[in-house]
């Protein structure tokens, strides 16, 4: 008997859903909602950019939904070569990379593409591979290659030199590592040294800013960056002018926000990188205090609905790996709040799904598929 068109409609929708998380899906189609409504003002209706987020969006989920179809295993087999990758890619970019604005970050394939977002997950993919090759017999030294595994794409990424990226890749692998059950004691040494260090920075800020005083392993724009987060004043026209701006853009939306479309900051060109970097100003401009609180929730949301499908995962692989891409998304959301509302130093990091972007929105997308993957297989996976 032949099938209505209802019944095809019908079948061919529940196959395409069959299996996703539904929560999971709808706190990102509720973020990339969100995303889009605010660029729309950002880009001020520009049909081309309008075009492209259109697309990267489309693609983004596109990916989701094809990594969600791949069994956790799959990965797991394809964790080294996907590193690897990523790796032979960063040495071409050192090599023969295009540069655009003082940076080599981007290789040219016949598409343009920045090989430092695809380690965002292949340094957790690969971290989780080699813990669970090492699961029940893992050693001091264990730890030590992991760190070696870490650090060759850091710093190639920090060569480029794209801080920003370097940092986040990091923390998508010392995530892995310390879930993997790095000792505590070793830890402490590294937060107390790191606390010191910050306040040290607080206090002294004014004598070590000095112009002639060189920071060691600092090259002088990031010294420059830190400066300008204790007394963005300094430099109002030039380092401190993103700062000043988005502080003055977040603090003019108030509670309800000035409306869709009605933020002046943003409109009257005085928020640098508006659509991208900077998109929360421009967000809470028009959204105020109460948007914030949706946007927060969404993202609290979207973290937490993360760490429980990690934690009801099967095997040690998907656990690391899980939990890790959620606290990646956890990373971005908090760099990215804390550098516009002047908390941090600008770093060049998106704001999840609500910033126009190419290949970090399909990174992103790749690493809702994977929670995608562990949930939907989280019974045919072997522990």
């Amino acid at each position: 008997m032949e099938k209505s068109p209802i019944t095809k409609l019908r079948q061919a929708f529940f196959y395409i859903f069959e299996g996703l998380d539904r929560r999971l899906g709808l706190i990102l189609l509720g973020l990339a909602t969100v995303g889009f409504l605010t660029f729309l003002s950002a880009s001020q209706n520009t049909p081309v950019l309008v075009e492209d987020e259109l697309r990267n969006l489309a693609l983004s989920f596109v990916v989701m939904w094809i990594v969600s179809r791949i069994p956790p295993k799959w990965l797991e087999l394809a964790a080294v070569w996907i590193y690897s990758l990523g790796v032979l890619l960063l040495v071409a970019v050192a090599a023969f990379g295009l540069i655009k604005k003082g940076a080599r970050r981007w290789l040219n394939i016949g598409v343009v593409i920045q090989p430092s977002e695809i380690m965002k997950i292949a340094m957790p993919l690969m971290l989780a591979w080699y813990f669970q090759k090492r699961e029940g017999i893992i050693k001091t030294w264990d730890y030590g290659v992991a760190a070696v595994i870490l650090g060759i794409p850091v710093l190639l990424i920090a060569r480029q030199p794209d801080l920003g990226t370097a940092l986040l890749v990091f923390a998508a692998g010392l995530y892995v590592i310390i879930l993997a059950g790095l000792p505590w004691k070793w830890i402490l040494p590294f937060v107390a040294i790191g606390v010191v260090g910050i306040l040290l920075i607080i206090i002294f800020g004014g004598t070590i800013c000095q112009p002639d005083i060189a920071w060691p392993f600092i090259q002088d724009y990031q010294k420059h960056r830190v400066c300008t987060l204790l007394d963005p004043s300094s430099d109002p026209l030039g380092k401190g002018f993103h700062t000043i701006q988005s502080m003055i853009a977040i603090g003019s939306g108030g509670f309800f926000g000035k409306g869709w479309f009605q933020g002046t900051q943003a409109h009257l060109e005085f928020i640098p990188e508006k659509h991208t970097d900077f998109v929360f100003a421009v967000y809470s401009e028009e959204f105020g205090l109460l948007g914030n609180f949706i946007l927060l929730a969404l993202f609290f949301a979207l973290i937490k609905r993360g760490l429980t499908i990690s934690a009801s995962a099967p095997n040690l692989f998907t656990r690391l790996l899980g939990a890790s891409v959620t606290l990646i998304f956890f990373t971005y959301a908090f760099v990215n709040i804390g550098m516009v509302s002047g908390l941090l130093p600008v770093v060049g990091v998106p704001l999840p799904f609500i910033s126009y972007g190419g290949t970090a929105l399909v990174t992103l997308g790749f690493g809702a598929g994977i929670l995608m993957s562990i949930h939907r297989h989280r019974r045919l996976v072997q522990s």
